[in-house]
């Protein structure tokens, strides 16, 4: 398609982007379960508002832009007091992802400026994000993945048997993102410590979800600051912290630490240049709108919708379990779960099958494998629909009896 020869008015602008996203999934009505999260009215009118406020502004340079620099001091500095950091300190980045290539980063310059590393290793169990193999793809280390337990919590005594000298960092996750456990990141900690690698905790989707259920007295296995050797931790806000996407944050354990994130270049006419991220350029509009939306839901708000999210996960747990031939993948200790078929079931029942029939109904869900299930990431926007997915999740199961989906694939991509 080429730019037209004339600018188009504004309403047939909008009128065509309508056009365009009739078919995209419909988050609005609760019928996603992740990709975007829902926080209410409230939450949509403030971050809309901040958004317009900083639509242009560019936090590549925070001396030309203060308020951009002070609002990253304040959204970091708040959840790093929540997670226990009382020394820690970090940057803003544009999600989950980044944050994680950062924190793969941090430990490849500390692994080279401490102890001679020059291609290290990174230890991980196969729950762990994709993105860490981005990461050691983009920056040049080795991953060694090992198979999660029976419990799909990563298997300490498989990841101490890979430890070497050459390991720069140690992962687990706080919980892992596809069937929703908690790894024993203590232990894991103690294995990283003693290899003298960094540890990083991925909280991308706990992160604003485990300390407000600790604050409302459910018993949370450690997993923050609190635990020696934890050296990164990473946290969406864009996630469970009900901002529009773009903002995440990366916690380092000390400022010290958190050094090793920013590339610094002094050799340029252009003057000295620094970045703490993928990125140069960075828009202040989703800095401001995850600050914006954290001032408005304050301690009370995030722990009305965290309630309000464990609630709904935990019916929808119950009411799967209650289907004849479904069941829940693990244990999952909050918002995530994974749908599977029930053992002695699977000669007559297809979860990719039962996925397709969901679809038709118009709800979302990604799919998994190892065991093939329906992902789901329960949030807020969900709570008023979970009846409603319950009945057409058992019309599914009904309506799929002995069929089997010919596409098997488990895409979470952007290819063209």
């Amino acid at each position: 398609m080429s730019l037209p020869e004339r600018g188009r008015e504004h309403d047939d602008i909008i009128e065509q982007l309508e056009t365009m996203r009739v078919d995209d999934a419909n988050w609005r009505d609760g019928r996603t379960f992740g990709l975007v999260y829902d926080g209410g009215p409230d939450v949509h009118a403030i971050a809309e508002a901040a958004a317009s406020m900083y639509l242009h502004e560019n936090a590549l340079n925070t001396l030309a832009m203060p308020s951009l620099g002070e609002i990253q001091r304040q959204v970091v500095g708040s959840m790093a007091e929540l997670l226990h950091g009382d020394q820690a300190a970090g940057f803003m980045t544009s999600g989950g992802t980044e944050s994680i290539l950062m924190a793969v980063k941090s430990a490849r310059e500390r692994a080279r400026e401490q102890r001679g590393i020059e291609r290290g290793q990174i230890v991980l169990a196969d729950s762990a994000h994709a993105a860490f193999h981005k990461g050691a793809h983009y920056f040049g280390l080795e991953t060694i993945v090992v198979p999660v337990g029976a419990d799909y919590r990563c298997d300490v005594d498989a990841m101490a048997g890979v430890v070497t000298d050459r390991t720069v960092l140690v992962v687990g996750s706080a919980p892992q993102y596809p069937h929703g456990v908690i790894d024993p990141i203590d232990d894991l900690a103690a294995l990283a410590e003693e290899a003298d690698a960094n540890m990083h905790v991925d909280a991308c989707m706990g992160g604003f979800v485990l300390p407000f259920m600790e604050r409302a007295g459910e018993e949370i296995p450690p997993w923050d600051f609190r635990v020696p050797g934890v050296t990164t931790i990473s946290l969406d806000v864009h996630k469970l912290g009900y901002a529009p996407k773009g903002a995440s944050i990366i916690l380092h354990r000390s400022k010290e630490l958190r050094r090793y994130q920013t590339y610094t270049f002094d050799n340029w006419l252009g003057g000295f240049y620094a970045s703490p991220s993928m990125q140069g350029s960075r828009s202040g509009q989703p800095m401001a709108s995850a600050w914006a939306v954290m001032q408005r839901l304050g301690l009370d708000g995030y722990e009305r919708l965290t309630r309000t999210t464990l609630e709904t996960a935990r019916t929808i747990r119950a009411g799967v379990r209650a289907i004849d031939g479904l069941t829940i993948v693990g244990e999952p200790i909050a918002q995530l779960m994974a749908i599977t078929i029930e053992d002695g079931w699977n000669d007559r029942l297809d979860i990719f099958a039962v996925g397709d029939a969901l679809a038709a109904k118009g709800w979302y869900l990604d799919r998994q494998h190892r065991p093939d299930s329906l992902h789901a990431t329960v949030s807020n926007g969900n709570a008023s629909v979970a009846d409603q997915f319950l009945e057409d999740l058992a019309d599914s199961v009904a309506t799929t009896l002995d069929h089997r989906a010919g596409d098997r694939s488990t895409s979470y991509a952007t290819l063209e």
